[in-house]
């Protein structure tokens, strides 16, 4: 009897483990980036931003400070950017569009508080830095393509406007084309960020930072990672030479915004980028923290690392390629996501990694979504770089454990009752020999 109540739930976890691999090899199939861009909208993301809200309301973006340095920042202004995509994809007299407006314009307000700004110094040219300044107007400028030209709130379009002033007046102002985000302290990946919304700025208005942007495109170039010919990671904050060369998790969010401010050097940025840093890792598309030739250590900006590849840097590549056009990686990078992200639906909606930290969640909805806010959306024809066959390893990788879980059990049972046979007619032959 216990025999069997041991068979019954083995038998009941080896399934539950089956069953679980095999929906996870089934996710490797989900629908591809063409379902989430540049005009369709992914029938999960408003679930997953459903999630994301009520996390931040419950104070996740709190949470999430706790664990690096811009966790409040970002957690927000992501949802905020995620919400504009949604609006940017239906109509504007529906539901769906007045609630985008409404969240992002929440998001905007949460980074415009003393708990946003928190991090940032005042002190800074612009105040409280060109990561807090850049980023925020970023957003700022995507609500106001929400509204009809003629229907721009007033107050957004002149705090947008000062802002993008702002910046462009620190940028004539600086001897190097990367400003601090901190005091001393300056990455180009922020400076990326801010002059896209001056770019932003001239799309949507009279062109007013033409001159700053092209003199700052020089200057940035001179300023290259000469290992791999790309944007350094981080650089002096005095001149804006190269300190750290390139790296996968500054790459990544730079690369979204490069081809807004100049599509054909964004364009050629980001072929580099596919050649140094997208590599496979255990048949999965993956993306290095540091070029093939390097190694170092994970940080607060990459995370942890394992074999040299960042999690949060493959994540945030999806939005690079979802822009550039890469179906390629993007298809395989989502569709990875999917599997290895163990997200699940409940209540309405969709959270990964058991929701155990929404800023990850905040990221991945924000690549998902992202598309061209400047420049047309077209197609790349890139060198291949993923393998058709990817999946096959990560297939191999799950078989082993099912096959082990129901195979071996069965061979060590029937090798256990060989050993116990012969035990009894090694028993039952001494016990004839002795009498």
């Amino acid at each position: 009897m216990l025999w069997n109540v041991v068979k019954g739930v083995y038998r009941l976890f080896a399934g539950l483990v089956t069953l679980t691999l095999l929906v996870l090899n089934l996710r490797l199939y989900a629908p591809g980036s063409a379902s989430y861009g540049p005009q369709k909208l992914g029938r999960d993301i408003v679930p997953q931003l459903r999630f994301i809200g009520a996390a931040l309301r419950a104070g996740a973006g709190e949470r999430m400070q706790r664990l690096f340095p811009e966790g409040f920042f970002f957690t927000h202004v992501l949802y905020g950017l995620a919400w504009v995509e949604v609006g940017r994809r239906v109509a504007a007299d529906t539901r769906l569009h007045a609630q985008s407006l409404e969240e992002s314009a929440w998001a905007l307000a949460r980074l415009d508080s003393a708990a946003g700004r928190a991090p940032f110094s005042p002190r800074l040219d612009p105040p409280y830095g060109v990561f807090y300044v850049g980023w925020s107007n970023w957003l700022r400028g995507g609500r106001l393509m929400l509204y009809a030209p003629e229907a721009r709130p007033s107050d957004e379009v002149a705090r947008f406007q000062s802002d993008c002033a702002a910046l462009a007046q620190a940028f004539e102002r600086s001897v190097t084309p990367f400003l601090s985000a901190y005091p001393g302290q300056a990455w180009p990946v922020d400076s990326v960020v801010a002059v896209a919304t001056l770019r932003l700025h001239d799309h949507l208005f009279p062109p007013q930072f033409t001159a700053t942007i092209e003199r700052w495109l020089a200057a940035a170039q001179e300023r290259l990672d000469p290992a791999t010919g790309l944007l350094p990671h981080r650089v002096d904050p005095q001149d804006g030479m190269p300190l750290e060369g390139a790296r996968g998790s500054s790459q990544s969010v730079m690369l979204r915004f490069l081809i807004e401010i100049d599509p054909a050097w964004g364009r050629s940025q980001y072929v580099l980028f596919r050649q140094h840093f997208i590599r496979p890792f255990l048949g999965a598309p993956g993306v290095r923290e540091y070029p093939d030739a390097l190694t170092g250590r994970g940080d607060v900006d990459s995370g942890p690392l394992v074999a040299g590849f960042s999690a949060s840097a493959t994540v945030v590549t999806l939005g690079a390629a979802q822009v550039h056009g890469d179906r390629e990686v993007a298809d395989a990078l989502i569709r990875a996501a999917e599997a290895v992200g163990l997200p699940f639906r409940w209540g309405g909606t969709k959270r990964y990694a058991f929701g155990l930290l929404p800023v990850g969640d905040a990221f991945l909805v924000w690549a998902k979504t992202s598309s061209p806010w400047i420049v047309p959306w077209t197609a790349a024809v890139l060198p291949q770089v993923i393998h058709p066959w990817w999946r096959l390893p990560l297939h191999g990788a799950a078989l082993v454990p099912v096959l082990g879980l129901w195979l071996v059990p069965g061979i060590i049972v029937k090798t256990l009752k060989k050993v116990a046979s012969r035990w009894r007619d090694d028993l039952k032959t001494r016990a004839e020999c002795g009498g």
